[in-house]
């Protein structure tokens, strides 16, 4: 260090400067605050210009979650596509095959109410991208969940389905393939007595007594009647799904009231009994109390062609046999 020297006045001779512990302290304090304060301002401008290795490398990352959310972003839209598909196809395909309503477009759209549920992710560079994925999520989860509760109904209807096409009437009450036993069809028709045009209700086949009649639908047998008026000895079966069938003029019965059948199952036998002129069945089919033409319920024993030939046989307008 540098001595430093004044000038005596009195002595008119130069002196050296002593200085004091303190000024010396005093004087390296105040290079250590100069340098302080200078490296203060260059490490501001430093890391305000520039940025630091944990800065760079947490851009970066940055960088590269914006991109994977625009990834997600995407695939969100596609999986959302593939849903629009499946819900089409349940309201449009499954749950008309099943006889449902489609579910409602403004329950498979709900959003979610209440609170903000994205507070959380506002106030970032990325705000946007993270609200926007996070309730496309939101809504493909619960788009999810509800066709997931629709299939679990269709699944239900499915097995009710089963059973109910096993109980609908499906095939003729009689042997009839090459449908020489049918007659009088569903139609206005000649009363045989009164001889006046009639409401005919039913399905007339002409067969020897004692012809097998079949079950045309599994079910529960409701009434076993016998009777000289009328229908004669008759049956009439409970299908369930608002359907019954009725199996007139009887000769005899092979089923008691309350017993279950199967489709097929022989049940009586033909007979000219009640208000009928001869030997025949007479048979109905009613759809929730209201009798329905049977001729629509044959599909499992007839191919298109004696279906069409049916239909012209039933339609003649004969005189009935009841």
């Amino acid at each position: 260090m540098a001595r430093k020297y004044k000038y005596n006045t009195k002595t008119l001779s130069y002196e050296r400067i002593e200085l004091s512990f303190k000024d010396y302290f005093l004087k390296i304090l105040g290079y250590a605050a100069t340098g302080l304060v200078f490296a203060v301002i260059f490490i501001l401008l430093t890391y305000t210009v520039f940025d630091s290795p944990k800065e760079k490398m947490l851009k970066q990352e940055n960088k590269q979650l914006q991109l994977q959310y625009q990834l997600l972003n995407k695939r969100l839209d596609q999986f959302a596509d593939v849903l629009k598909d499946i819900q089409k196809r349940d309201d449009n395909i499954y749950r008309v095959i099943f006889e449902a309503e489609p579910i409602p477009d403004n329950i498979r759209e709900a959003g979610f109410g209440g609170v903000n549920r994205y507070e959380n992710l506002e106030g970032f560079e990325s705000s946007d991208l993270l609200v926007n994925t996070s309730k496309k999520l939101d809504k493909l989860t619960k788009q999810l969940y509800i066709q997931s509760k629709s299939y679990d109904e269709v699944f239900e209807m499915a097995k009710r389905k089963e059973d109910m096409l096993a109980s609908i009437p499906s095939i003729m009450p009689i042997a009839n393939k090459d449908l020489t036993r049918m007659s009088s069809g569903y139609g206005m028709r000649t009363h045989p007595i009164l001889k006046i045009p009639l409401m005919h209700y039913g399905q007339d086949f002409t067969a020897k007594t004692g012809t097998e009649i079949y079950s045309s639908g599994n079910g529960i047998i409701k009434q076993v009647k016998r009777s000289n008026r009328g229908y004669g000895n008759h049956i009439i079966i409970d299908h369930g799904y608002g359907y019954e069938t009725l199996y007139a003029h009887l000769s005899k019965f092979n089923v008691r009231r309350g017993q279950k059948v199967k489709r097929g199952d022989v049940i009586g036998f033909v007979g000219n009994t009640g208000r009928s002129t001869a030997p025949h069945l007479h048979y109905e089919v009613m759809k929730n109390g209201k009798k329905i033409n049977p001729i629509n319920f044959y599909y499992n024993d007839l191919s298109p062609q004696q279906y069409e030939e049916m239909i012209k046989i039933s339609s003649a307008p004969i005189q009935s046999f009841d």
